[in-house]
């Protein structure tokens, strides 16, 4: 009779330790599955927010969220090749748009990053400054920013970086020279451009004028230099050492060419004249 009383309690016993866990695991389900909700409904909202801007660069802002930007910053950041190791330095990015290379900077240790734009942070194009915001907010960055435009940019009103990201702008501005010259001015040490080229086949400087929408239907473009007006520029603007980093290649050219030929947007010789170029200068 004892040893079926001390079953029972041992079973009763036994049997109220598994409620208790039973109801800790329910508690404790409970409380991961709210946490969990509250992260997908945080990217539900982040995902919106996204969805709601016209986006330029492409930026991955964690958890799967990338912006579906129409350039592919990626791609693009390989060809710049810009220092590894900017730990210490401060950078200026000049036209930054969505921000992507002014982030990449700031993963690349930079110490105080500008970014700079006018034309699409002031509602003139079909971008906005609400890109740039947004990926500055998600991704938590220090990255500081300024509305103004290059031909107002000097010493005084900007202060001197070491590095300048000149990148996808020359070949927007009327007075391109003079812009060079001012990057040059807010430029310490290193500045990397990239843009447009026109007439590469010829070997001298020379430069291609846009009066309307010549280039690819963009009313927004003005002057495409060929490489070595580039290169004579910037020597010209105050730059001591210039290299040319990275071009299209050939089979890129000839594939872009036949594909505006077939729009009929350009003739394949015009554009198989046409590239796009990386160059490196120092002072």
């Amino acid at each position: 009779m004892t040893a079926k009383l001390s079953w029972r309690t041992n079973s009763l016993r036994l049997l109220n330790v598994l409620v208790k866990l039973m109801k800790q695991f329910s508690l404790c389900f409970y409380i991961f599955f709210l946490i969990y909700l509250l992260f997908w409904m945080e990217d539900e909202v982040l995902r919106e927010r996204v969805e709601g801007i016209n986006w330029f660069h492409t930026i991955d802002l964690g958890d799967g969220v990338i912006t579906p930007g129409q350039d592919n910053s990626f791609e693009k950041l390989e060809t710049l090749q810009m220092p590894g190791d900017l730990t210490g330095k401060s950078v200026l990015d000049i036209g930054s748009w969505d921000g992507f290379f002014s982030f990449e900077a700031e993963k690349r240790g930079a110490e105080k990053i500008l970014a700079t734009d006018s034309y699409v942070w002031d509602g003139r194009s079909w971008g906005s400054k609400e890109g740039f915001l947004l990926a500055r907010e998600v991704l938590g960055s220090s990255v500081e920013d300024k509305n103004m435009d290059v031909m107002d940019m000097s010493p005084d009103t900007l202060g001197v970086f070491d590095l300048v990201l000149f990148l996808g702008v020359l070949y927007h501005l009327k007075y391109p020279l003079k812009a060079l010259e001012n990057v040059a001015s807010v430029t310490g040490d290193q500045l990397i451009l990239e843009t447009f080229v026109d007439l590469i086949h010829i070997k001298n400087p020379a430069a291609a004028f846009y009066q309307q929408a010549e280039l690819e239907g963009d009313s927004s473009s003005w002057w495409a230099p060929n490489p070595p007006a580039v290169e004579s520029m910037l020597k010209t603007a105050g730059f001591k050492q210039v290299k040319k980093i990275y071009s299209h290649p050939l089979w890129f050219r000839v594939g872009r060419a036949m594909k505006l030929r077939l729009s009929n947007s350009d003739s394949f010789f015009n554009a198989l004249n046409q590239s796009r170029v990386v160059y490196h200068a120092w002072k």
